[in-house]
């Protein structure tokens, strides 16, 4: 059964570690991370982007694939499953089909604007039992065709958006997403701090996880990011382990063809990046 994303974060705050919030896109994808959250005995979050929710025919399809496999894969640990970087309307329509957890993401909008709207879905998230996390200041690189440069949030901004009684907090820290470029100045631990300060116990997230460094990753955790979100890394291992197995002829050879084992090595390298990040998280028998 889904659950709220609530419980698994307030614990990981107060634990000193983080919980994975990996997107899927497919069958594949979902399977990989549910069997190996299962195997580490770790909480995970399942994160759907808007793209990726069309991509999979649409909200009831990725709700009745997720819930249907925790069923049949005998998923015991704690899964959450999460709308990415939602508009307002893709939210609503999350809600309505069976997520446990939504993300609105009103950063471009005006500050009030966003307090607005974030309040009104918090009132109904509340009702429903679900968690819901907000964002402040753009997270940079490019996100479905969203692009922001990597700013610092405002920390006075981030506290009237926390005190709306939302679950977790997203904040921009310099961090980006997709690949980070060369000249790439670092996550700013001060505004991290400034932010902390402010909003107390509150669950923050870090966004745009692959290729921040480990001990990065590990000071942004020790500063109160209780979530961090991981997509390109299983993209790019996933692509990699199935270049390699079309390269080496493997699809030419007996039934190589067949789906289940042209798509079986990115697969596998996919639990392979989800089992690294969790155990770089400290989420490893938290379940």
């Amino acid at each position: 059964m889904l659950v709220s994303a609530e419980d698994m974060l307030t614990k990981a705050k107060a634990g000193k570690y983080a919980v994975g919030q990996f997107n899927i896109n497919n069958l594949e994808w979902t399977k990989a991370i549910l069997l190996t959250a299962q195997e580490l005995n770790s909480p995970v979050i399942l994160g759907v982007s808007e793209g990726a929710g069309k991509y999979m025919c649409g909200y009831k399809t990725v709700v009745g694939m997720v819930t249907a496999m925790l069923e049949e894969l005998n998923i015991t640990v704690p899964v959450a499953l999460h709308l990415d970087h939602g508009s307002y309307e893709g939210a609503k329509a999350c809600i309505e089909a069976g997520f446990s957890s939504i993300m609105f993401d009103g950063s471009h909008y005006p500050i009030e604007e966003n307090v607005e709207k974030t309040k009104e879905l918090v009132a109904i998230c509340k009702e429903k039992g679900l968690s819901i996390e907000a964002e402040v200041g753009s997270i940079g690189g490019e996100e479905d065709g969203v692009i922001g440069a990597g700013e610092c949030a405002d920390p006075d901004e981030c506290k009237m958006i926390a005190d709306l009684g939302i679950t977790m907090l997203a904040a921009g820290i310099g961090n980006i997403h997709g690949k980070y470029p060369d000249n790439w100045a670092g996550l700013s631990f001060e505004t991290l701090d400034a932010i902390q300060q402010k909003t107390g116990t509150m669950p923050l997230v870090l966004h745009g996880g692959t290729g921040i460094p480990a001990d990065m990753i590990k000071k942004a955790i020790s500063l109160g990011v209780s979530k961090i979100n991981v997509n390109t890394e299983c993209q790019l291992s996933f692509q990699e382990a199935t270049r390699k197995y079309i390269e080496a002829g493997k699809d030419l050879e007996g039934k190589g063809f067949d789906p289940r084992k042209l798509l079986a090595p990115g697969t596998e390298a996919i639990k392979q990046t989800v089992k690294e990040k969790m155990e770089l998280f400290g989420s490893v028998g938290k379940a």
